[in-house]
């Protein structure tokens, strides 16, 4: 069994055992146990009282994080070139632009995107992609706004910190939220916007607790656990 760090008996420290704490005390804590050289994400992790399995109870949504997520998210927008929407999409900030081309490296196995935008009319070349995309979270979808009209739009949402979230299927949902430099305020905002909107997307079929646990975390921190009450009443 490895020995624990000085930093990681300091934070072990600072973190009392049971206690669930408010989302402020939580995203004030949490930059004071973070001791990494590079900027961590913060993650957040909320445990549901639902049954994935059953399509009345499965819970997805997207948000827009107020302070964005702080990542560089790459876009790869799966339209015909040299055509106004394409030229649309780069000027929105797409890292890659085009259809056919991007079709076959996909097919080769390239997956170095985030986050992959199309048009309706386009999902017919994009259907054949489904088992290399789908694992991956990368097929484009009406209901996560990647596959739209206006792709223009959707590009400029993701890079200021639009996030598409999904119950898994032990009942979590679990995503990043933001970087430790963030301030306090910033993680709180963006944490407490990211719960109301899982709070709103309750499935009418979802019977007794909703909301099990919440969980805050860095990259290599240890997880803070916050009390879902008092998140759910905005305290």
């Amino acid at each position: 069994m490895s020995k624990l760090t000085k930093n990681q008996k300091l934070a072990a420290g600072k973190i009392e055992a049971g206690k669930a704490y408010s989302l402020n005390e939580a995203a004030k804590l949490l930059k004071e146990i973070t001791f990494t050289k590079f900027d961590a994400s913060v993650d957040i992790a909320v445990r549901l009282g639902v049954d994935p399995r059953k399509a009345n109870q499965m819970v997805r949504g997207v948000v827009s994080l107020p302070h964005g997520t702080g990542k560089q998210v790459r876009v790869l927008v799966l339209v015909a070139p040299d055509t106004e929407i394409a030229a649309a999409a780069k000027e929105a900030g797409a890292d890659y632009v085009g259809l056919d081309e991007y079709i076959e490296k996909i097919k080769g196995g390239w997956t170095d995107v985030d986050v992959i935008i199309t048009q309706p009319s386009n999902m017919g070349k994009i259907g054949a992609l489904g088992r290399i995309l789908g694992p991956r979270g990368l097929m484009p979808n009406p209901k996560s706004g990647t596959v739209t009209m206006d792709v223009a739009k959707a590009v400029q949402e993701v890079k200021q910190g639009k996030i598409d979230f999904k119950v898994d299927k032990t009942a979590i949902i679990h995503t990043s939220i933001g970087k430790v430099s963030f301030t306090a305020e910033q993680i709180v905002d963006n944490a407490r916007l990211f719960i109301d909107t899982i709070i709103k997307l309750k499935p009418t079929a979802a019977k007794g607790t909703y909301m099990k646990s919440i969980y805050l975390s860095t990259t290599m921190s240890k997880g803070i656990k916050i009390d879902p009450k008092a998140v759910a009443e905005n305290q």
